[in-house]
């Protein structure tokens, strides 16, 4: 892989967007202008963000710049971690079986649904009352 050379992928979870680009490194991820110790202190979080780099034995080899806006810090480690997966996928495509028999490509939708017109919120209503 030749130097200079950054690769783009936006991961998604929820309400969480992550804008991730990866590049030939030493394994330095920076979320937010803030090293990923500090804009993720569980380190739950730090595990899931690092998983796809474990899975397919890149651990260490590339630099990760992430902004992330939107949900929960556990929405925005699994929507950096799909970020940063469909990345490798842009490195190496033979990296799609072992990416995809994990589950780090599926894009998590589940979002909040409206509120409807004439309801109380989106699935309560009011109270029937037959008289």
């Amino acid at each position: 892989m030749a130097e200079g050379i950054r690769y783009y992928g936006t991961g998604k979870r929820k309400s969480a967007i992550a804008r991730v680009w990866l590049m030939p490194g030493n394994g330095k991820i920076t979320v937010n202008q803030r090293s990923l110790e500090t804009y993720f202190p569980v380190e739950t979080h730090k595990m899931l963000i690092q998983e796809p780099f474990r899975l397919t034995q890149t651990l260490g080899q590339y630099d990760v710049l992430v902004t992330v806006k939107g949900g929960g810090i556990a929405g925005q480690a699994v929507a950096i971690r799909h970020g940063i997966s469909k990345n490798l996928l842009h490195v190496d495509v033979a990296l799609r079986p072992v990416l995809k028999q994990a589950g780090f490509l599926t894009r998590d939708s589940r979002i909040k649904e409206r509120k409807k017109y004439g309801q109380k919120k989106a699935r309560k209503r009011f109270q029937y009352s037959k008289r």
